[in-house]
Order: structure tokens, then sequence, then C-alpha cells
């Protein structure tokens, strides 16, 4: 089973550090100083548990490494359509593509029933170029929920969570879904398989979509915007909103809204990944956490005021560092 990770950054480097280490045929396709100390000095993983270096296979040229069984993709959202024709090499008849990016995914309407089914979403699949160059037959989707962070070029520092969640988009237990569960869980990562995958999808979303934007407005860590009676207010509203949208698309959370506000105050002092990049001077993953579930209010006729406001202004919030085209 050969399987390649593109977008081999924290995440993308733990998944590839665990498999490697566990002996699966794994490869990276990463960039820049990363890319050199993989190659000099293997990755290296620091764990609770202690710290491994592993020597892998890594380049920033897919064409190198060949078809892949699977290709798991771990980029940022944003990052993905721009690559679409640098995937063609690791992409044959058999391939299939592992979506572990946040957010709505692009994919989001294929295998499903109704006037719906086949939509392609603008916000984060612009003139359908992942739809035409990837496929959606080919995607398996990934919940990913684990925690992790590049501390130096070549090393990957894990901070919490070992849970890979898959599933098809049409719901089936499938064998390359069971295969690709079974190599994961040998290297030591819990990888479910599970029929409502877009439920999960949605339940990570929730936070997102809310947590993301309001904490880069304000600076506010997440046990700060999820007490303070203003902000979880705010974040409540949205969350609201987008249930309503998620709902009429047949999900079910498991969860109520205030439960899944107080998870988020329950993680402590963190930095979302938007205040981190805002901070950093990295683009600003709002599309897929934001833009696109106003998409969806629009397609199901589902108003969303206090998502619009908090849209607009995170928008212009990045334009102004310029991190947002």
């Amino acid at each position: 089973m050969r399987i390649c990770i593109f977008g081999a950054g924290a995440i993308g480097g733990y998944m590839g550090a665990k498999l490697a280490r566990a002996g699966a045929e794994v490869s990276l396709v990463a960039r820049g100083p990363h890319l050199a100390a993989m190659r000099a000095r293997g990755l290296t993983l620091i764990e609770e548990e202690g710290t491994f270096t592993v020597p892998v296979t890594a380049s920033d040229d897919p064409a190198a490494l060949g078809p892949q069984d699977y290709v798991i993709v771990t980029l940022k959202a944003h990052s993905v359509p721009p690559v679409v024709d640098r995937m063609q090499p690791l992409i044959g008849p058999g391939t299939t593509l592992v979506s572990g990016v946040n957010g709505v995914p692009w994919w989001y309407f294929h295998g499903v029933e109704g006037p719906l089914a086949g939509t392609r979403l603008e916000s984060v699949d612009p003139g359908g170029r992942q739809w035409e160059g990837l496929g959606p037959e080919r995607v398996l989707g990934c919940v990913v929920y684990p925690a992790a962070e590049v501390s130096e070029p070549g090393t990957i520092r894990h901070i919490e969570g070992t849970r890979f969640s898959l599933g098809e988009p049409t719901g089936e237990k499938s064998e390359r879904a069971t295969r690709l569960s079974a190599a994961l869980q040998a290297a030591g990562l819990k990888a479910p398989v599970r029929p409502r995958i877009r439920d999960e999808i949605w339940v990570k979303l929730w936070g997102n979509l809310s947590f993301n934007p309001i904490s880069a407005l304000t600076q506010a860590t997440l046990d700060v915007l999820c007490t303070d009676a203003g902000t979880r207010g705010v974040a409540r509203a949205m969350m609201l909103e987008a249930q309503a949208i998620a709902e009429k698309l047949g999900v079910k959370f498991p969860i109520d809204v205030d439960r899944r506000i107080d998870g988020g105050a329950a993680v402590g002092a963190h930095r979302t990944s938007m205040l981190q990049d805002l901070d950093a001077g990295r683009p600003m993953e709002i599309d897929a956490l934001v833009t696109a579930v106003q998409e969806l209010g629009r397609l199901t006729d589902t108003p969303t005021p206090t998502l619009d406001t908090v849209l607009a202004l995170i928008r212009l919030r990045a334009r102004v560092a310029g991190l947002y085209p």
C-alpha cells in the first residue's frame, strides 16, 4: 500500500512519522527548510511518550513519487485548488484521495440524494477545479482531530489527539476505507470508519466557523471568548444559524450548542488557527470555515445574519492585513 501525504506540515508530518515508524510505505510532499531538514536528518516526532526520528521519503516534486494507493491531503483548504495540476502524477486509476482538510469540503454534495446532489461550492472550489481535476468519486472523507505544530524544520511536536475519522461520502463501509483504517491503527492512531461523516464534519466546523473569526477579531483565546457573555452570545448565534442549515441538509448533531461551546472553553487558553495565521502573516482560512456556510445558507434559503456580519468583519480584517484576496 503506497501512501502519500500531500502537505506534510504539522498534521501531515505527525501522521507521516507515525506511519513511517510502523513500516508503512509512505512519502511526503513538502517544501522549503522543512523539506531540507527531513531529507538531511529524517523526520522527528516529539510525543508525550517520547521522541523518535525516522527516515522518510520526502520531495517537493510529486512526479518523483509516482502513482499512489492513497493521497492524504492535509493542506489548508485555500491551498488545494492551486496545486490540483501538481497532484496529477500521484493519481492512478485506483487512487483514493483522502480529504483531511478543515471546513466544508468541496465534495460535500457528492454521494447525496435530493435537489442539491452534485452541487459544486464556489466558495471552496472556484470554477470546479477540484471537482474536475481530482474527481469526487476518488474522495474518502477524513475529520482531523489531533493538534500538532512544526516546532522547527523537520520536527513535529504532538500536542493532543490521535483520531482521524474516515467516511465515504455515500456512507458505505468500503474496502478502501477499512484498509486505510487498519494502516492508521497499526501506526497507533485512531481511525474509525463512520457511516455519517458529514455529521462529524459539522460538529468540528461548528466551533471553527464561530471561534476562529471571533478570536482573530478580538485576539481572545478560546477560554475567554467562550465565557465572556458578549462573545459567547455571538458564537452561539452563529452556531445556531449553522445548525439550521445543517439540519436542512440531513445532519444530526450529537450534542447541543451550549455543550459545544463549553467544550471550547475547556480547551483553555488556546489561540485558534485563524488567530495564529493572522499573527504570523499567513493567508487566513476564511472561505472553507465561514464563507462556505454562508453559501450553504443561500442554497437552503436559511438566513444567517450574525454569520454575515462576522464574515464581513473578518474578511476586511484579513484584507487590511494583506491575507485575503
